[in-house]
Order: structure tokens, then C-alpha cells, then sequence
């Protein structure tokens, strides 16, 4: 029996649908997590037992999930079929702007676990840990993946933190 179905997520989960090449996201998404990775070598002492160990980030509204595995010597980010996930100490879903909020440094995740818009499986300090370790990035890791592709990369990340703005009206 898995995690999931001993805590069932409050989640809506995406439907499959037309299968997105992964392959394409890879070398995007390597890039990222080894330059994020080696501007920010301090951050891996805030793991703890967690340095190298398996995450799965969920974006629930995407057809796919992220599978991070912070290490300092070899940083992996990939995406992966949610079918297929590795298995992981733990697992973070939500909507795919209130994640990228999280590491945009604007939206505070606790609040967002507790108001069930943030889910958590598994290792609840594994998470807390990653958290932590993402807390020393200083500024905002969206922001520095967005200038490591210029002015598209910085468009399309003010696009996306309107739509996360005007997502956030409509809910109050």
C-alpha cells in the first residue's frame, strides 16, 4: 500500500491527456538545478541526512512531476511521468503557481499547507529541511532561473506571477 493511498491528497489530480515530451524538459531543467546548486553550496548543510535523497514536486495541474534530488556533487531535476514517479522520501504537490510562489519567495508554505493548498506525503522534515535549505537561496530562485534566459525568461515570469496575483484576487 503506498503513502498516497493511506492519505488520500485533497487535490484535484491532472487528467492524462496528450503526452508531453519530457525529453524536451531535461536539459532545461539540469541547467537550472546545477547552476542553482552551484551558486548556492551552503544550502546542502541545511539538509541534513536528506543531502541526495529522492522529492517528488507536484504540479497538479501539469501531466507531469518533478523529481529533485538535492545533492551537492550531482543535483538532478527532471521531469518524470506521474505514473512512474522514483520513489521518494517525500512528495509536495500543489498547483503549479502557488509552487512556483514558493521559491519565488512570495507565499508563505505554511500557510499553504494549511489551507490544504499545499499537500505533503511523506516525510514531513525531509520537506521541512528541503524548505529550510531553499530559505538561504537568496532573492528569489524564480527570478535567477528567469535571468538565465533574459528578457523571455523575465517575461514570462512577470506573466505568471500576474496570473498567480489575479488567481489570489478572485479567491478573496
Amino acid at each position: 500500500m503506498s503513502n498516497a493511498d493511506l492519505h488520500p491528497s485533497p487535490l484535484p489530480r491532472s487528467r492524462p491527456g496528450f503526452p508531453l515530451p519530457l525529453f524536451l524538459l531535461q536539459p532545461l531543467l539540469a541547467r537550472v538545478v546545477r547552476r542553482i546548486a552551484a551558486e548556492n553550496p551552503g544550502m546542502f548543510n541545511r539538509l541534513g541526512p536528506w543531502v541526495g535523497r529522492d522529492f517528488i514536486i507536484d504540479p497538479i495541474d501539469m501531466p507531469f512531476v518533478l523529481h529533485l534530488r538535492p545533492d551537492p556533487d550531482a543535483p538532478l531535476m527532471r521531469a518524470v511521468s506521474r505514473r512512474r514517479p522514483p520513489d521518494h522520501v517525500a512528495r509536495i504537490s500543489g498547483r503549479f503557481l502557488d509552487l512556483l510562489e514558493l521559491v519565488d519567495a512570495d507565499l508563505d508554505g505554511d500557510a499553504l499547507f494549511f489551507s490544504r493548498d499545499l499537500v505533503i506525503e511523506g516525510n514531513t522534515e525531509a520537506v521541512v529541511s528541503l524548505r529550510n535549505a531553499l530559505d538561504d537561496v537568496d532573492g528569489s530562485i524564480a527570478g535567477r532561473v528567469a535571468d538565465m534566459h533574459g528578457a523571455p525568461g523575465r517575461a514570462a515570469l512577470a506573466g505568471l506571477r500576474r496570473m498567480a496575483e489575479k488567481r489570489k484576487a478572485n479567491k478573496a
